[in-house]
């Protein structure tokens, strides 16, 4: 029997045993990253480079932005270094790191989600208070709550994980270390006091949805009142967006907590853990430029300075 005080490294789970397997996973999720860094990064420098979009609706997608970044720059630079030396070790102090950024980032981005729920409810249901309610300063409280609950969480959920005496090796079940799959190495006892605090996080959680869920209710029942098509096309333009990236985010948390544990298997696991780590900080800038002209607009006029630039 080992406590995690001895513990000096974990060992994560390999996508493929195979050498060639490997490196097509290295270079298969290199291009996911790559791609993640370019599509939030673009958006990063066409809102702070463009004043017509310094509104609250853009500060927030930049906040996003940064979010997804250190999201998946926690896991995947890790796992993908790993996939090209032909190893599964990360350090104990590092396994604590991940662990840190991951519920920081996540939780934080879910929160913010919710913070830009509200800020679709009072563009649309109170436009001729808009301005008031969400000027320079409240939305940087706003963003500014959202990632100190991030933090908070974080720290708590870190801090709890690793005081529980680990019993059971240092073998984590997942490509980067994850609450659930440590839990696995504890004691029976210390998982239990553990699995309270996740408890409390679920509930948060659970009223942020129910907040998104109820703003949109209210939305929808003021869109449907708009006489006019283009104004119905204007709020669903400006609503779509983020409604997608919820719904994305929403799903693949959902499904990757509540699976039954009978379809588990250390396969499922990795391709859920993808799904909800991987996939939202990918796509979402993708999600937002496709339907938006105004960022589409910005980013084009990006491109083509960049590009005198090299002329």
């Amino acid at each position: 029997m080992s406590n995690s005080s001895f513990l000096n490294d974990f060992l994560l789970l390999a996508f493929m045993d195979t050498r060639e397997l490997q490196l097509l996973h290295f270079s298969l999720f290199l291009g996911i990253y790559l791609a993640a860094l370019l599509g939030n990064g673009l958006i990063i420098t066409a809102v702070a480079c463009d004043h017509h979009l310094h509104t609250p609706m853009y500060f927030f997608l930049i906040n996003l932005s940064f979010l997804d970044l250190g999201s998946i720059s926690t896991t995947l630079p890790k796992f993908m270094a790993n996939s090209l030396w032909d190893t599964r070790a990360i350090s104990y102090l590092g396994c604590a790191a991940q662990v840190f950024f991951v519920v920081f980032f996540i939780l934080g981005e879910y929160y913010l989600l919710t913070v830009m729920a509200y800020d679709r409810l009072v563009a649309i249901c109170k436009p001729l208070h808009y301005r008031t309610l969400m000027d320079s300063r409240a939305c940087v409280k706003m963003a500014a709550a959202a990632w100190a609950s991030g933090f908070l969480n974080a720290l708590l959920h870190t801090a709890n994980t690793f005081s529980i005496p680990l019993c059971q090796g240092n073998t984590v079940d997942q490509f980067f270390c994850e609450i659930p799959q440590i839990l696995k190495l504890s004691c029976s006892d210390a998982y239990l006091r553990a699995d309270r605090l996740i408890v409390i996080t679920d509930c948060l959680s659970s009223g942020c949805f129910i907040f998104i869920v109820l703003s949109y209710m209210q939305i929808f029942t003021v869109v449907l009142r708009i006489p006019s098509e283009q104004g119905h096309h204007k709020a669903f333009s400006m609503c779509l967006p983020h409604l997608a990236v919820v719904s994305l985010f929403v799903s693949t948390a959902l499904f990757a907590s509540l699976k039954p544990p009978s379809i588990s298997s250390p396969a499922l696991d990795l391709v859920v853990s993808v799904l909800y780590s991987v996939v939202p900080p990918a796509v979402n800038p993708l999600i937002y430029s496709m339907r938006n002209k105004e960022l589409k607009e910005a980013l084009r006029k990006l491109v083509q300075w960049v590009q005198c630039q090299h002329q």
